[in-house]
């Protein structure tokens, strides 16, 4: 099951100690070379140390009331954690970024994305085109193995032609040609085509 991930924002974080609530979800923390989550930055009345974040491994169950955790204790800082300061860091907002494809054409800006609960991966993007060619239609999904990079301007997917040329290649040499004569082997004689 993969859920927008828009649903993970402003929402509750719960103390199963307690049975309160702790702290809400303000941002996530994306790790913009593989688009995985590993936090999300919290705020409540009851934090002491701000900005707080809450590591995706601390999170016991999301239900309908929110992430549910064991104890505030679970509340880290940026710093607590390098490989996630590194991350936070770089305050990559996935939200509006810009996508082209490789041939640098604009495909429009990130409105909102998919994130399969169970690892915290993004798994597609929603993204929203511009109004020169949102005609036929207004939104793009991008499932992510059709991202090739990410880098500091915009989100680079794969082009339909490069997606499609390897198979479109394999699947024409599978047919022979019904029009060029038998051998006499009762083959169609196809040595003098050249596939491009």
């Amino acid at each position: 099951m993969i859920l927008p991930g828009s649903r993970f924002i402003n929402l509750p974080v719960m103390g199963l100690q307690t049975g309160v609530q702790l702290a809400k979800t303000t941002r996530p923390v994306i790790d913009p070379s593989n688009l995985q989550i590993v936090a999300y930055e919290v705020d409540g009345p009851s934090l002491t140390e701000k900005p707080s974040l809450l590591r995706i491994e601390d999170i016991r169950e999301i239900s309908d009331i929110g992430m549910i955790i064991d104890s505030a204790d679970e509340f880290i800082g940026p710093a607590d954690v390098i490989k996630i300061q590194e991350i936070y860091e770089i305050k990559f907002i996935l939200e509006k970024y810009p996508v082209i494809d490789q041939r640098k054409s604009k495909l429009g800006r990130v409105l909102d994305y998919t994130v399969d609960p169970a690892s915290f991966k993004i798994q597609q993007l929603t993204v929203k085109r511009p109004v020169m060619k949102s005609f036929n239609d207004s939104e793009l999904l991008i499932n992510r193995s059709s991202i090739k990079d990410i880098n500091d301007s915009a989100i680079v997917i794969r082009s339909e032609n490069e997606k499609r040329s390897g198979t479109a290649r394999e699947t024409i040499r599978k047919y022979s040609n019904p029009f060029k004569q038998q051998s006499p082997s009762g083959v169609a004689d196809n040595s003098d085509i050249e596939w491009r």
